[in-house]
């Protein structure tokens, strides 16, 4: 192998699409931390992946930190190629893993951002609009602090995916991992009057079965549904640097907040990894100290 070789690439690609099944977000991501990777190294005078050790994996490890990459950046990268080189080596391209005792900078561990109860309710408040993209915003609202959901999967619900009988719901998360998240009352109310009363205007001439749609009748993208999200943010008044995704760390520290169980809320937000779930007790832990030293009279 004279040259960092593409063949090498795309067989992992193929190998993430075929075997390990990551979406295609995920492979995007993949692709340039690898690009990246090669441009480094190519300045630097190597030639090909064999040529690649663990100085060099340091180096650039370095390198990632200099630039000032987010930690969680950093280590998507740092993740990206030990996977990448555990590939090669498991085809015999390389005769080691550089990157395997690579070991990331420590850091204090940043905490979720969430939202209060009573800020929720100022979000409730906000999209409370009788019109039929009220309704609609509502609904969508309702739903993503019911189940925590992520962004992405809601953009993906069809009509199918909804259990109005046992109110639960079919999300299909990362992976193509599917999970089934119950929803309650709330929730539950708001889909009803947004399907009856106007999920069929909206969808007009259109033929699909996507739950939420957008004004002209077509399925409700990630992208539409963040916009959506930020107007209500907006409207409700709330200060300070807010987020869609804050809805779904609101969902799991609330939870945890009222004494629900690590495993149940792992399975609900549909973590791999009991780790990811994890961080928000800390945010719990955070919230209670913060309460005893505002109310304990001897704090």
């Amino acid at each position: 192998m004279k040259e960092f070789s593409d063949e090498s690439v795309y067989c992992f690609i193929e190998y993430l699409q075929i075997e390990k099944n990551y979406s295609q977000y995920t492979i995007d991501f993949y692709r340039k931390d690898i690009d990246d990777f090669i441009l480094f190294m190519t300045a630097q005078g190597l030639e090909a992946f064999m040529d690649v050790e663990y100085s060099d994996a340091r180096l650039y490890v370095t390198d990632l930190y200099n630039q000032q990459y987010a930690r969680s950046s950093a280590a998507r990268k740092i993740s990206c190629l030990r996977s990448f080189f555990k590939f090669l080596l498991r085809e015999e391209k390389v005769k080691e893993n550089p990157f395997a005792l690579v070991i990331q900078r420590k850091e204090g561990i940043k905490l979720p951002k969430f939202f209060y109860v009573e800020e929720m309710e100022l979000l409730f408040e906000a999209c409370s609009n009788p019109t039929s993209l009220g309704k609609r915003n509502l609904a969508l609202l309702e739903l993503l602090y019911a189940t925590g959901i992520r962004v992405s999967e809601c953009a993906n619900i069809q009509l199918k995916d909804v259990d109005f009988d046992f109110a639960t719901l079919l999300v299909k998360g990362k992976g193509r991992k599917e999970r089934y998240v119950p929803f309650g009352s709330f929730a539950l109310d708001a889909l009803q009057i947004y399907i009856n009363e106007v999920r069929q205007h909206l969808l007009g001439t259109n033929q699909h079965q996507y739950l939420f749609l957008n004004s002209r009748g077509g399925p409700l993208t990630a992208r539409g549904i963040r916009y959506i999200l930020n107007k209500i943010i907006a409207e409700a008044s709330l200060t300070g640097k807010i987020h869609p995704h804050m809805l779904r760390h609101s969902f799991a520290t609330h939870l945890l907040n009222n004494g629900a169980d690590m495993r149940t809320v792992q399975e609900l937000l549909g973590h791999a990894h009991l780790s990811s779930t994890q961080v928000y007790t800390h945010v719990t832990k955070e919230h209670l100290r913060k309460t005893y030293m505002n109310f304990h009279p001897r704090a």
